[in-house]
């Protein structure tokens, strides 16, 4: 048999076609399957190979990654500006250049922690005091109306503070098996 033959048939024969009857003169000697009594069919037995894929871990739900993003980000603001321990103490009693002093050093670093990690737009621009509109089908989540809203938007009032957006976030990656809920280490120092 030609070579060119043999390869041709070979691949007739791997893809599952048959061979032509003139290419059976060419097979060993028992390689040729009997032939079937009359009355009966080839059964065709087909091995069913299944194949398993593995899913990746599941992740974490929604609500928990947004809880340990938040928890992170007080961290953040814990360790650069001590922004849990100045909230938590009492200013009760204490004086005001106490507090100014305290309040100078927690400003410093919790606003390093939002250069660093966030930047802002304001959600309605404009200066304070300014008298603006409020479009028809404006978002409640991006403007708070305050007073009694009377009739239908648009609605003319003044600006008291033009809100705070978010445009990009760059927290740091969030380690896994690190429990989120220790805001700031326990801190000893040792005694000689």
């Amino acid at each position: 048999m030609h070579p060119l033959l043999a390869f041709l048939y070979f691949f007739r024969m791997l893809f599952g076609r048959k061979l032509p009857a003139d290419a059976v003169q060419f097979l060993p000697e028992g390689a040729v399957p009997k032939a079937l009594p009359p009355g009966e069919k080839e059964k065709v037995v087909e091995r069913v190979v299944e194949r398993v894929v593995e899913k990746p871990a599941a992740k974490a739900p929604l609500a928990q990654h947004h809880k340990d993003g938040a928890l992170a980000l007080l961290a953040l603001l814990q360790r650069e500006g001590r922004f849990v321990d100045f909230v938590r103490d009492s200013v009760d009693g204490a004086s005001d250049a106490d507090i100014g002093a305290a309040a100078r050093e927690v400003h410093r670093g919790c606003r390093k922690v939002l250069d660093q990690h966030l930047s802002f737009e304001p959600v309605m621009p404009g200066a304070e005091e300014e008298k603006v509109s409020v479009p028809k089908g404006f978002d409640p989540a991006e403007v708070r109306l305050i007073g009694e809203a009377k009739g239908e938007p648009p609605f003319r009032g003044t600006l008291r503070h033009h809100g705070w957006r978010v445009v990009d976030a760059k927290l740091p990656q969030l380690a896994e098996g690190v429990d989120r809920t220790v805001i700031a280490p326990a801190e000893v120092e040792l005694s000689a």
